[in-house]
């Protein structure tokens, strides 16, 4: 079947979010979500999420599932807000807790943050299966920017996340702990076997040099045929090289700090001391010195 996909474009953050529905129905899911929050200030706001309640609620969409693709870097999740307004099971995949190992020791969250998942209402895993009303969704472990990346494939539409991007743009950055260029290569492999119709629906999209606007949707044959790190004929050993290479000349996301903490915890905000306040850390040196380089993301 062909799930109705409708984006959303978060200007501050060049994130996509997506709604995507049962056309035979009334079922829907909401992939990676936005928090609105500004850094300087640290102030939340909700527009981006209320755009996307506003349009579940005016089409009469029922939400199913709110499926994270991976722990985000360069924006916090709206997940939970959506599902205090409209329901649905916040989903990701199950090795979140490597993750959630990794930076809770690097935020020092102490044993009182749990590292097993159990911030998520389902883990996913390769293979599992997931419905949205008639629609039928396969889940596909695709590590290598994080161990916990999923693609979700839902009817004829793939939600990638950071995996791929645009063909002009290429691939996601894999040097974060637990990320691995080689294994992002097999992982795409697992989308570029999908039949070449399928559509890819990417999560983030920074506009290639001489692209003068966003997008955001493309296929597993344009992907195949033009996509400037991994077209067919790449080899793997070219890939890694280059995608290494790049990697070493990326600056850290300007998010990454409020983002990890939050999206570790499936959205939510670390516990309120006693007065009610919430608290955000900054580690100091811990996050790798090596990131000094071009203030792209990817």
């Amino acid at each position: 079947m062909k799930p109705d996909v409708t984006a959303f474009f978060d200007v501050a953050t060049n994130t996509i979010s997506y709604v995507a529905s049962d056309p035979t129905g009334d079922a829907c899911a909401v992939i990676d979500s936005v928090l609105d929050f500004d850094y300087a200030s640290g102030r939340t706001d909700t527009r981006s999420a209320d755009a996307i309640i506003a349009f579940i609620t005016d089409h009469d969409l029922h939400v199913n599932w709110l499926l994270e693709t991976h722990v985000h870097a360069d924006h916090l999740s709206a997940a939970p807000y959506i599902q205090e307004h409209l329901g649905g099971k916040i989903s990701i995949g199950d090795q979140i807790t490597e993750v959630q190992d990794t930076f809770g020791k690097v935020f020092n969250e102490g044993t009182e943050f749990q590292r097993n998942g159990s911030q998520f209402d389902q883990l996913f895993s390769q293979g599992d299966v997931l419905n949205i009303g008639a629609l039928q969704a396969q889940v596909l472990h695709t590590p290598g920017h994080t161990p916990a990346c999923l693609t979700y494939v839902i009817g004829d539409a793939a939600f990638v996340g950071d995996t791929l991007f645009m063909p002009d743009f290429g691939t996601a950055r894999c040097d974060f702990p637990g990320g691995s260029s080689s294994v992002l290569f097999n992982s795409i492999q697992k989308i570029l076997a999908l039949p070449d119709s399928t559509r890819i629906f990417v999560g983030h999209d920074d506009k290639a040099p001489g692209r003068d606007t966003y997008a955001w949707e493309t296929t597993v044959g344009e992907q195949k045929a033009l996509n400037i790190h991994v077209a067919t004929g790449k080899s793997a050993e070219d890939f890694i090289l280059m995608r290494d290479a790049r990697n070493a000349s990326l600056a850290m996301p300007k998010m990454i700090i409020p983002s990890l903490q939050v999206n570790m915890r499936g959205g939510r905000m670390p516990a309120p001391d006693k007065d009610g306040n919430v608290f955000l850390k900054v580690p100091i040196n811990k996050l790798s010195q090596k990131h000094q380089g071009i203030s792209d993301a990817y």
